[in-house]
Formats: C-alpha cells, sequence, structure tokens
C-alpha cells in the first residue's frame, strides 16, 4: 500500500469524483464542496462497484407526511441496488452500523494525494492550504 497521486485540483473540481487503482482496491476519490474523501469503491451489501454510482442528496423527515431534500452531493449511491453511503464518513444512510472503509486524503502542491495504509476509517483526512 502507500501514497498515490490522484491527479491536479484542477481536475477533480467540487461536484466530480474519480475511481483509481490503489495497490489491490479501487478507490473514489470525491470532492465534495471543495473538500477530498475517499472511499473503498466495493459495496459491502453485495460487492458492487459503490463509487461509480450516482452522487446524490438524501431525504429528511420533515414532519406531518413531508419530507425534504437534504445533502446534495454528499451522498453516492451504489449502482447495483441503491444502497447509500455519505461520503464523509462512509457509513450508510440507513443503517449506521454498516460502512465502507474510508482513506485518508489531502492537497499537497496542488496535487491530490491519497493515502491507503491509514488507520481504516481515519479522521486523519488533511486539507492543505488551497487544498480545493
Amino acid at each position: 500500500m502507500g501514497r498515490y497521486v490522484v491527479g491536479r485540483t484542477a481536475d477533480l473540481p467540487p461536484g466530480s469524483h474519480r475511481v483509481v487503482r490503489a495497490g489491490r482496491v479501487g478507490v473514489g476519490v470525491f470532492n465534495v464542496n471543495g473538500k477530498y474523501y475517499a472511499l473503498n469503491n466495493y459495496c459491502p451489501h453485495a460487492g458492487g462497484p459503490l463509487c461509480l454510482g450516482d452522487v446524490t442528496g438524501t431525504t429528511e423527515d420533515a414532519g406531518a407526511y413531508n419530507v425534504l431534500w437534504v445533502r446534495q452531493g454528499e451522498i453516492v449511491s451504489c449502482p447495483w441496488h441503491a444502497w447509500e453511503f455519505d461520503i464523509a464518513t462512509g457509513r450508510t444512510i440507513t443503517e449506521p452500523t454498516k460502512a465502507v472503509r474510508t482513506y485518508p486524503v489531502w492537497v499537497e502542491d496542488g496535487q491530490v494525494i491519497l493515502e491507503t495504509d491509514g488507520d481504516p476509517g481515519s479522521a486523519a483526512r488533511r486539507q492543505q492550504p488551497g487544498g480545493g
């Protein structure tokens, strides 16, 4: 495992993502409102290519039979069975005890850097000045 250059920040603007090969695993790297996050590209439900799914929002209860559309651009939906995951934490929306592995990702000298040998679920995501 190790460090991988995902690409230039200019090539991964807010709202975009890409899937990269990092050693033996595929990792989705997302730019959500100028912050970078990385998730394992393996859905725990049935092994689908999670990070190739749509990036959307989700619904929230607004009471009295109403719902609101919230968190646009913060949720990825697996293309196989539509399981939804919070991009920032890797946790599912409907069952927060389920999650995919997250990886540290940061900006260094205008490049988005991914580290795959960090602690799973690490809060060590670093944002460098000018990071997006």
